[in-house]
């Protein structure tokens, strides 16, 4: 019994292949590539973490998913995102392929990830001292990572979350501002945060290279943020592990900002 994990090196993947080798659980999580079939050795897999790494996903993980099932694949575990459910979203043809594959599903919705800014596209800015998004006065009930592990773990683990679609957040909304005095604080150092308007981000974005198609996609999402959207409260975490997530202010303070 192996379970493969897709973005083995990921935020959440290696935090998963942690779990799963200190339970003593076999798992596989490298020498794979979702673009390409002929790395699809699933052979011997009978569970699966599904993360889609691409933004702008295609076809290739719905494929996927039937060919994990026709391997012998028993339990498919699928990170997405709020709101996929709603066609035209990009992960909305995996969601129904993981809810039509006749196989033990449960579908993760989690928030902004806290560790966005440690070790995701907010870091840099943490690490230089200045944090510049579109966000405005908004903010998100910042999910840890670590939180969505123990989630998936106990979905590829555990039988009782068959058919569940877990809406993982933080204990409460926490504003960028906020989040980045709450840092600060943690780190000891100086660290500000600038409002900046969409376009301008977009621009900024599209000069270091991101594809235009992706700035605007991420430039959007940090936008609703800005209107007072995506601060709803989930009760994922609660009902999944019967404990309460992690706070922002745990996470802050349990994270090395050197």
């Amino acid at each position: 019994m192996t379970t493969l994990i897709l973005g083995g090196t990921g935020k959440t993947g290696r935090r998963v292949a942690r779990r799963l080798d200190g339970a003593r659980i076999a798992s596989r999580g490298t020498g794979f590539d979702l673009g390409d079939p002929a790395t699809w050795a699933l052979s011997g897999v009978t569970a699966v973490y599904l993360v889609e790494p691409d933004l702008r996903a295609g076809p290739r993980l719905p494929r996927f998913i039937a060919d994990a099932v026709a391997a012998g694949a028993r339990r498919l575990v699928l990170l997405s995102a709020p709101r996929a459910g709603e066609a035209g979203h990009p992960l909305h043809d995996a969601e129904q392929a993981v809810r039509g594959s006749g196989v033990g599903w449960t579908i993760l919705h989690p928030n902004w990830f806290a560790q966005n800014f440690s070790e995701g596209p907010w870091a840099p800015g943490i690490r230089d001292g200045v944090l510049t998004l579109p966000a405005g006065d908004g903010g998100a009930p910042f999910v840890d990572a670590e939180d969505i592990a123990d989630v998936a773990v106990a979905a590829l683990t555990g039988d009782r979350h068959h058919g569940e679609v877990y809406e993982l957040t933080g204990p409460r909304a926490v504003g960028f501002g906020e989040a980045v005095r709450v840092i600060a604080r943690a780190a000891g150092r100086k660290i500000e945060y600038v409002d900046v308007e969409p376009e301008a981000f977009v621009a900024r974005q599209v000069e270091t290279g991101v594809p235009p198609a992706v700035a605007r996609l991420l430039t959007g999402l940090l936008a609703d943020l800005r209107d007072g959207r995506g601060a709803d409260l989930g009760d994922g975490v609660e009902r999944a592990l019967g404990r309460p997530p992690r706070s922002f202010e745990d996470f802050a303070a349990a994270t090395s900002w050197t």
